[in-house]
């Protein structure tokens, strides 16, 4: 049996605590949240017997083998600290942490601990990503040359998940007072794992604009001032000297939570498209590529973070993404922060 404690009781851990409930042999025991009310709410909805505000209250009851960090960004690294000093596993919800600094003491206390740390990238789970992923690095595409990837979200656009501009769990996102870091860190992560992962190399150069637009008067709606980015363009350079471009934004009209990567060898190419939560592989490989012609590629549903992480506690699977991967991360959104203040000066990684 795992024992997981849900730390924060936000949306998103609504999607955590059903997930793990669902795995056999796992059992939800505790919560943790500062706020009274939501926590009670939290442990009904899920049965969750044990509730506390605070890490320290958790930590000295003990009786949880791993934890799942569905706090707010800024408070991923405060809050993780502690359970890794426990020699508790930890998930984590990405970013792994606001700055490279952090993100790289996360990484480095958890080896020291030597447990399963593993952080949320969830476009992991695609099944088009891990297949296109598999084929560069068996050759199939040659040498990768060049690529492009975008994230495209609506929802500063269209209310499909609620109204942005009402709501406090969408409001924060847009304030860089409550620890956001805009599109970029929201979902730029996730659209530069999901390149990089692909082509099978890290980045070592990135250049960056940003782009923050009115979004209320006086660009605030009561405590929260909207001045996080919302639009994000990189230039990104491979180690092997690949040259492609990386675009996120809140502003894609009619793209929900859109993913989408084409990558380019000197053998072919792929195009991997994640929208509408339905994954899709394309390859124009040889003999097809005197006519450009592309062929559908099949790709196996893959287990999700959830059911990795535990397979990864039982000692069944490997823990990737990890903390290591989180930090590397981290570092990259860093160099694109700051070259974007520099008006898009190519900074290495």
């Amino acid at each position: 049996m795992v024992r997981i404690l849900v730390l924060g009781t936000g949306g998103m851990a609504n999607n955590h605590a059903q997930a793990f409930a669902a795995i056999e042999g796992v059992t939800l025991v505790a919560g943790i949240d500062t706020r009274p009310e939501q926590l009670a709410a939290f442990q009904e909805r899920h049965a969750i017997a044990q509730g506390f505000a605070s890490v320290d209250a958790a930590i000295a009851w003990g009786q949880f083998d791993a934890v799942t960090n569905v706090t707010p960004d800024a408070a991923h690294y405060v809050t993780t600290l502690p359970f890794l000093a426990a020699g508790k596993h930890v998930l984590c919800e990405k970013p792994l942490a606001t700055n490279e600094v952090d993100a790289g003491a996360m990484a480095e206390a958890a080896a020291r601990a030597g447990v399963v740390n593993m952080v949320n990238l969830s476009y992991r789970n695609v099944a088009a990503l891990q297949k296109a992923a598999a084929m560069v690095r068996a050759g199939a595409i040659g040498t990768v040359r060049h690529f492009e990837a975008s994230y495209l979200q609506s929802w500063l656009t269209q209310p499909a998940w609620g109204h942005w501009d009402r709501e406090s769990q969408w409001l924060w996102r847009l304030s860089t007072a409550h620890g956001s870091k805009g599109v970029l860190g929201d979902v730029g992560i996730h659209i530069l794992d999901f390149a990089t992962f692909i082509a099978g190399q890290d980045a070592v150069e990135v250049s960056c604009r940003l782009a923050t637009y009115d979004k209320a008067p006086g660009g605030r709606i009561g405590e929260y001032g909207l001045d996080a980015n919302d639009s994000a363009t990189m230039q990104v350079v491979l180690a092997n000297g690949a040259l492609g471009t990386v675009a996120a934004t809140r502003f894609a009209s009619g793209h929900l939570n859109d993913l989408r990567l084409r990558i380019y060898g000197d053998k072919g190419g792929l195009e991997v498209g994640f929208e509408k939560a339905v994954s899709r592989l394309r390859a124009c490989l040889e003999p097809d590529l005197q006519q450009a012609v592309w062929h559908d590629i099949e790709a196996p549903v893959l287990p999700t973070i959830y059911e990795r992480f535990i397979a990864a506690i039982r000692g069944t699977g490997v823990a990737e993404p990890d903390f290591a991967r989180g930090a590397a991360l981290q570092r990259l959104l860093d160099r694109a922060e700051q070259s974007a203040a520099q008006k898009g000066l190519s900074l290495a990684v």
